[in-house]
C-alpha cells in the first residue's frame, strides 16, 4: 500500500489497446516525455490509460447524470493507477476552422476586448451603453447588417456571367447556370417568357439582359417543352431565377466543394461599403478605447495592441480588465505569437500557430497539483519555436504541475527530467516499457529504437551521406502576392528533393500549398498560370510537369465508415476473395454481401460503422461500440464464410503487418499492402476508423495511395509536414520512399521543420525572417550547406547543427 504522499503515479496491468500488462512508476511535478515510434503504445499509456482513468475518476465525483452518460464511453483496461491528480489534456485538434472563426475566438481574448468596450469604453453623448455582445460581428447584435459581420460582400457582373457573348443562351452563353437538366430548365423558362434564346447575346436588348442576369424576381410560367423522338414530355411549371440569384444562392449555401468553387468563379469580393470591412454597427464603432474603435484594436499586432492597453489609463473597472487582457496577451506573446493580430482569420493561420494558440489558452488557466498530457506540442513548429514553447512547459511545471508529453522531437526529449520509452516496436512488437527514468539512462537500453537518435555521436551514422542531385529544370514564380508574401520571386529546381523551411507563420505553405500549387493546377486546366493574379505576376517552366499530386493532412474520413482499407482500394479485393469462397458461393453472397456500406450483410442496428453514436448532452457527442455487433460492423450470417480460417470482421481488424503475410500471393492486396509498409503504416489495422487516424497518418495513407498507381510522365508531389507526428526511426522509412519518387524521375517538394529531413534535401528555400507581416521573404535558398551559412535565417543555426550529426 502506497502513501497517499506518495510522490509516483504507478500504473499497474496496463493493457489498453496494445500495452502488455504494463507496469510503470512516473514521478509526479516533473517533464516527463513518452517516446517510441508510431504505434509503439506512447499514446495508448500516457492518453488512453492515464488520461482516461484521470477522466473517469473526475466523472465518478460529479453529478448522477454524468456519471451514467461517461460510463458508456468505457473505463481503460488498467489494473490498478495510484498517486494520480487530476489532468488536463491538451490534445492536437485537427478541425478545420470556420471563416468566422479568428485568433480572438481561438484564444477567446475577442470576449475580454469586448467587455472592456461595454463596461469602460468613451461612448458618444446621449449614447445607450452597450453589452459586450454588440461589439461582435458573429452576433445578430453586433453584426453589420449589410455584409452580415463577414466584412466583405460578393458581386457579380455581365462580364463575368457571359464571358462570349457571341454565343446566344442556347448555345451556352450565360456560364454561371449550372449544367444538365437544371440548366435547359432556366433556358425553356426564359422562351416560354419571351425572350430570345437563339440570337447572339450582344444582340439582346441591354434591358432584357439586365433582367435576365439580376432580377430578383422569380416568375413561374408554363414550360412546352420540345418533343422528342420517343420520348414524352408533359408540360411543366418552371420557375425563373437569375444568374446573380442562381450564383450567390450556390455559394451560400450548397455544401458541395465543386459547386462552391465553380461559383466562386463568377463573384468577386470587395470590403463591404456599410461598414467599410470593419463587420460591425455603426453604433459599436461609435464607442472608443484609447482614441480606438473595438475594430481598429483587433487589427493590431498582439504585441502593438499590449503597448496601447498598457498606456491608456481609465478608471478601475478599465485597469483591472487592460490588466486582465495584458496578462494573457503576454502567454500568447511568449510563444512567439507577437505579430499576429485578433481579426486574423483562423483558416489563414498555419497548423503550428494555432497549435500554440489554443496551448496558450489552456495555460493561462493558472491550475496547480494537475497533470497536464500534451499530444505532440511541438508538432509543426520550427526548432526556434520549439524553444519558447519549452519555456512554458518549464513554467508549468514550476507552478507546481506534473506536465506528460507525448514526444518525437529528440530537443524536446533531451529537456525532459524523466523518460517513459515504449517499443520495441509497433503494433503487437511494441507495447512494452523498455525504460522510465532520467534519459541518460537509455543509452544502456539496446532494443530501444529511440536511443540511436537521443545519442547519435554513440552509433554510426543512421543515413548514408547522398551526392546532392541536379536540378532538370527549373519553375519560377514572380511577384508573388498572397497573405504575407509580397513582391517575392521563387524559384524551384525539377528531379530534386526540394525542402522550404522557416518559423511558423513566416509564408511557407502559402508560397507551396496555395501560390505553387494553385499555378500547376491553372496550368492542368488548361489556364493561363500568369492569368491568376491571386497567385503570382507569371510562372515559368509549368510544362515540365506532366502531374501534380498535393497530400495534406486532412483526413481520409469524416465518420468511423471510412478506413484505410476502403481508401487505398484494398476492400474491393478482399470481398471479391470472399465471394470466391465455397460458403458464399453455396449461400449466392457477391461481393455486395461484404460490404459494410450498403445493407444485406451489414448489421443494420450500427448501419455497418461498428460504432453508434452517443449524445452527451452537455458534452461532445461520441462513439461507443454497437451493442448488437460489438464493432464486427456484420450480421451473424455473413461472419458465417470464413477466408482461410478468418471472418471479414477479422480480417478488418489485422494490422497491415499480418495482412501482408495473409494476403502474400494475392496481387491484388500484395501491392496495397507493401506501399502501407513502406511508408511506416504496419500497425495500423485494416479497418481502423478514419477517426482515429492522425494528420500525418491520414497524409501517409494518401501517399500510400499515391505510391501504388502505375506512374506515367513527370510529377511533382507537394506535401506539408509529412513527418508530423513521426517518429525519427519512421521519418528514415518515409524519406526512402520520396527520395525514390525523386530517383525515379519525379520533383518533390516538402515544407518541413525536421532538420534531419532538411539537411537530407538536395535544395532549400528558407522562409522569414519571422511570422506575419515580418516574414514572408525568401531568406535563402541553395543546398543545406549554403542555407546553413546564411546571414539572418533562423534556420542556419540548427540546420548547421544537424549537418554536423
Amino acid at each position: 500500500m502506497h502513501s497517499p504522499h506518495d510522490p509516483y503515479v504507478r500504473v499497474r496491468g496496463a493493457r489498453e489497446h496494445n500495452l502488455k500488462d504494463v507496469r510503470v512508476d512516473i514521478p509526479r511535478d516533473t517533464l516527463t516525455v513518452f517516446t517510441g515510434v508510431s504505434g509503439s503504445g506512447k499514446s495508448s499509456l500516457a492518453f488512453g490509460t492515464i488520461y482516461a482513468e484521470a477522466q473517469r475518476r473526475y466523472f465518478e465525483s460529479v453529478a448522477p447524470y454524468a456519471r451514467r452518460l461517461i460510463h458508456q464511453v468505457g473505463a481503460p483496461a488498467v489494473g490498478e493507477i495510484t498517486g494520480l491528480p487530476p489532468a488536463v489534456s491538451l490534445e492536437q485538434r485537427r478541425s478545420a476552422p470556420g471563416a468566422r472563426s479568428s485568433v480572438g475566438t481561438v484564444t477567446t481574448l475577442s470576449n475580454s476586448l469586448r467587455m472592456l468596450f461595454s463596461r469602460a469604453g468613451d461612448y458618444p453623448p446621449g449614447a445607450e451603453r452597450l453589452d459586450s455582445d454588440s461589439f461582435s460581428p458573429n452576433t445578430a447584435a453586433g453584426a453589420c447588417p449589410e455584409c452580415h459581420g463577414l466584412g466583405r460582400i460578393h458581386r457579380t457582373d455581365e462580364g463575368l456571367l457571359v464571358p462570349d457573348p457571341s454565343l446566344s443562351i442556347r448555345e451556352g452563353a450565360i456560364a454561371a447556370w449550372p449544367g444538365a437538366w437544371q440548366g435547359k430548365n432556366l433556358r425553356d423558362v426564359l422562351d416560354a417568357l419571351g425572350y430570345d434564346v437563339d440570337r447572339p447575346w450582344r444582340e439582346l436588348d441591354a434591358k432584357d439582359r439586365e433582367w435576365i442576369l439580376f432580377t430578383d424576381e422569380q416568375p413561374v410560367v408554363t414550360v412546352h417543352p420540345v418533343r422528342e423522338a420517343g420520348r414524352i414530355q408533359r408540360p411543366y411549371q418552371g420557375t425563373y431565377m437569375s444568374a446573380r440569384r442562381y450564383v450567390l444562392h450556390t455559394f451560400a449555401d450548397t455544401r458541395s466543394r465543386s459547386l462552391r468553387a465553380k461559383a466562386e468563379r463568377f463573384l468577386t469580393s470587395v470590403p463591404c461599403p456599410v461598414c467599410g470591412g470593419s463587420r460591425l454597427r455603426p453604433e459599436a464603432l461609435a464607442v472608443t478605447f484609447a482614441g480606438r474603435t473595438v475594430a481598429e484594436l483587433a487589427g493590431l499586432p498582439l504585441s502593438v495592441l499590449a503597448e496601447v492597453l498598457a498606456g491608456a489609463g481609465g478608471g478601475e473597472t478599465a485597469r483591472v480588465l487592460t490588466a486582465d487582457l495584458l496578462a494573457r496577451i503576454g502567454t500568447v506573446t511568449e510563444l512567439g505569437l507577437g505579430y499576429l493580430s485578433l481579426d486574423r482569420t483562423a483558416p489563414t493561420l498555419s497548423s503550428g500557430e494555432l497549435q500554440r494558440l489554443r496551448m496558450a489558452t489552456q495555460l493561462r488557466s493558472g491550475l496547480f497539483g494537475v497533470v497536464y498530457v500534451l499530444d505532440e506540442p511541438s508538432a509543426g513548429l520550427h526548432p526556434a519555436d520549439t524553444e519558447a514553447l519549452l519555456g512554458v512547459l518549464g513554467r508549468l511545471k514550476e507552478a507546481g504541475n506534473s506536465v506528460f508529453v507525448v514526444e518525437h522531437q529528440m530537443d524536446v526529449v533531451r529537456r525532459a527530467d524523466w523518460l517513459v520509452d515504449v517499443g520495441p516496436l509497433a503494433g503487437e512488437h511494441g507495447g512494452r516499457v523498455l525504460h522510465s527514468g532520467p534519459p541518460e539512462g537509455l543509452a544502456l537500453v539496446p532494443e530501444s529504437a529511440t536511443r540511436r537518435f537521443l545519442f547519435p555521436e554513440d552509433g554510426p551514422d543512421a543515413t548514408p551521406v547522398r551526392e546532392g542531385r541536379a536540378p532538370s529544370g527549373w519553375i519560377r514564380l514572380t511577384g508573388v502576392e498572397r497573405h504575407n508574401v509580397r513582391g517575392v520571386d521563387a524559384a524551384f529546381p525539377l528531379g530534386v528533393f526540394t525542402a522550404v523551411t522557416g518559423v511558423s507563420g513566416s509564408g511557407k505553405s502559402t508560397l507551396v500549398g496555395q501560390v505553387l500549387a494553385g499555378a500547376l493546377a491553372d496550368r492542368q486546366a488548361g489556364e493561363e498560370p500568369g492569368a491568376q493574379e491571386r497567385y503570382c505576376a507569371t510562372a515559368t517552366g509549368l510544362e515540365a510537369v506532366d502531374r501534380l499530386v498535393q497530400v495534406d493532412q486532412k483526413p481520409i474520413g469524416r465518420t468511423p465508415r471510412s478506413n484505410l482499407a476502403t481508401y487505398t482500394g484494398l476492400f474491393d479485393t478482399v470481398r471479391k476473395l470472399f465471394a470466391r469462397t465455397e460458403t458464399a458461393r453455396e449461400r449466392g453472397y457477391t461481393a455486395g454481401r461484404f460490404s459494410f456500406n450498403v445493407s444485406g450483410g451489414r448489421c443494420e442496428t450500427c448501419q455497418g460503422e461498428g460504432f453508434v453514436s452517443v449524445e452527451l448532452l452537455f458534452l461532445p457527442s461520441t462513439y461507443a461500440p454497437c451493442p448488437d455487433c460489438r464493432g464486427a460492423r456484420y450480421n451473424p450470417q455473413t461472419l458465417e464464410v470464413a477466408l482461410e480460417g478468418l471472418t471479414i470482421a477479422q480480417v478488418l481488424d489485422l494490422t497491415v503487418e499480418s495482412a501482408a503475410e495473409f494476403f502474400s500471393g494475392t496481387p491484388g492486396a500484395e501491392r496495397p499492402l507493401r506501399t502501407l509498409l513502406d511508408v511506416g503504416l504496419g500497425y495500423l489495422r485494416l479497418g481502423q476508423p478514419a477517426t482515429e487516424l492522425s494528420g500525418g497518418e491520414a497524409q501517409r495513407i494518401k501517399l500510400a495511395a499515391e505510391l501504388q498507381r502505375t506512374r506515367r510522365g513527370h510529377t511533382l508531389y507537394l506535401l506539408d509536414e509529412p513527418t508530423t507526428g513521426l517518429h525519427p526511426a519512421d521519418v528514415e522509412v518515409l524519406m526512402r520512399q520520396l527520395h525514390m519518387l525523386v530517383d525515379a524521375g519525379n520533383t518533390v517538394v516538402v515544407v518541413e521543420h525536421d532538420m534531419a529531413v532538411v539537411a537530407g534535401a538536395d535544395h532549400v528555400v528558407d522562409m522569414g525572417p519571422e511570422g506575419g507581416d515580418r516574414g514572408g521573404r525568401i531568406v535563402a535558398a541553395g543546398t543545406p550547406e549554403e542555407v546553413a551559412a546564411a546571414a539572418g535565417s533562423r534556420t542556419a543555426l540548427y540546420l548547421a547543427k544537424a549537418l554536423r550529426r
